[in-house]
């Protein structure tokens, strides 16, 4: 895993050094776009729409549209001396609880090491410190040629860096449902919330699969081996039915889907113990 940045925690007088790493990749099935009579790639060219020549990457530069008139041109160097004081700082600015932060505002997540073995005590010192305050810091950092609000917290023995979305960034809801009002019986409300009920578990990340991703792979792979695409069934809309009966029926299917399931080892053992428990008592 190679490290895309590398700079320093600055907390308070203590500074840490750290390399950044990504910490998710896409794994989306890519495709090139080509010429469907022989496979040929697609190429594209950049041209200027006004003169029509092709241009070339370095004499590209940045244009900012003015209320419809001649786009403002701006070069690189118009950028190198902007002050960014976080441009290789991560500086803590605030401890807040987890449960403050709107989920809406997290974007990208990074894992933090140490950068050389000397840091490793400054490291530990701050990861132990942060998890022990059961918080998470609030800092700013620049990453990509922007700076950005983000949160340090802990998983797993490391410092993660979550990137959050500014304010301004998350856009105002305006629908039509926020004006309306249905009248909800007392007796669908319940039912809803005995289907949530008969729905609740722990969450396994690891029990869920990307059954889009699995079934592009594998019309890719007949076409490799020359064998027939197989379509998956399609799935039927099922007709429009009265509320109560829907729910009625979700939560006998969930009880029913429930009941066939095996009992974990762990809740079985547990099961017996207190069966035990209450024989002794």
């Amino acid at each position: 895993m190679r490290a895309i940045w590398k700079g320093t925690i600055s907390f308070g007088l203590v500074s840490v050094g750290v390399k950044v790493f990504s910490a998710t990749e896409e794994k989306d099935i890519r495709f090139h776009q080509v010429h469907q009579a022989d496979g040929g790639r697609i190429r594209y060219k950049r041209v200027c729409a006004d003169c029509g020549d092709e241009v070339a990457y370095a004499d590209i530069a940045k244009g900012y549209d003015v209320d419809g008139g001649a786009p403002v041109v701006l070069t690189n160097e118009d950028f190198a001396d902007l002050p960014l004081a976080t441009s290789r700082v991560i500086d803590v600015l605030e401890f807040v609880p987890a449960e403050q932060i709107d989920p809406i505002l997290y974007d990208r997540v990074y894992f933090l090491t140490p950068a050389e073995k000397a840091n490793s005590k400054a490291y530990v010192l701050l990861r132990d410190a942060l998890e022990e305050s059961g918080r998470v810091a609030v800092v700013k950092v620049a990453l990509r040629q922007r700076e950005h609000l983000a949160t340090l917290r802990v998983r797993d023995g490391l410092l993660l860096l979550n990137t959050m979305l500014w304010p301004d960034e998350v856009r105002k809801p305006e629908f039509q449902i926020l004006n309306e009002s249905p009248d909800i019986r007392p007796a669908e409300l319940a039912m809803a919330g005995a289907l949530i009920e008969s729905m609740v578990g722990e969450f396994d990340p690891d029990a869920f699969t990307d059954d889009y991703r699995a079934a592009v792979q594998e019309v890719v792979d007949a076409k490799v081996e020359g064998r027939e695409v197989v379509q998956p069934a399609a799935i039927e809309q099922a007709p429009a039915v009265d509320l109560i009966a829907a729910l009625t029926a979700s939560v006998q299917a969930a009880q029913a889907r429930r009941d066939s399931e095996p009992i974990p080892i762990t809740a079985a053992r547990s099961a017996r113990g207190a069966t035990k428990t209450r024989r002794s008592a």
